[in-house]
């Protein structure tokens, strides 16, 4: 028997709350997610595979079904989830208070510095207007790029991304959600927050 979830409508981080509460349910079997946007259909997506699930995904008609199946497949995805580690939480696209070009210098320098860092950040959440830092026309998309590509996850908060009208111009990472951020952020070894 497949369970159903109609996730459409709810805003973040429900469709991610509402999934997690239906597998928990679930010894194994198999879950269909209806979800009516793409931030909805990447979180939904990313948790479960975070979580052992395999999912497909089908888009019909501007919504997306997710199937996701639990107790199939054996490994999670340890680039997704939570564990140990350091983790950068960036809440601004400054860095301290002040002068405001003086703030911008500072974390341009941080996030440079990062790059070689040892050892590296295991993610860096974007919150509130650090969502700015991972979008196009950002003075540190180049570091941010070297960070992913030596394994650092960026995350960008999906309702940041919305409340600043950002989705098109994401450049860099993938975009969470507020369940992810709360469990990567419990589970670190340490948080380092700006």
């Amino acid at each position: 028997m497949i369970k159903e979830l109609d996730a459409r409508g709810l805003s973040c981080p429900q469709p991610v709350l509402q999934t997690k509460n239906m597998l928990e349910e679930m010894s194994e079997g198999m879950l269909m997610v209806i979800v009516d946007n793409t931030i909805a259909r990447e979180n939904v997506k990313r948790f479960a595979e975070s979580n052992g699930c395999s999912v497909k995904v089908e888009e019909k008609t501007g919504e997306y079904q997710l199937t996701i199946i639990k107790g199939e497949v054996p490994e999670v995805n340890n680039n997704i989830k939570a564990g140990v580690g350091q983790i950068i939480l960036i809440s601004t696209d400054v860095l301290g208070k002040g002068d405001r070009k003086l703030g911008e210098t500072l974390m341009e320098a941080f996030i440079y510095t990062l790059v070689d860092a040892k050892p590296s950040p295991q993610k860096i959440i974007l919150l509130n207007e650090g969502v700015k830092l991972a979008t196009y026309g950002s003075p540190v998309l180049e570091a941010l790029e070297i960070l992913q590509n030596k394994g650092v996850g960026i995350l960008s908060c999906g309702t940041c991304i919305n409340f600043y009208q950002l989705k098109d111009k994401l450049k860099i990472g993938t975009i969470t959600n507020m369940v992810e951020v709360v469990e990567s952020l419990s589970n670190a070894d340490k948080v380092i927050c700006l």
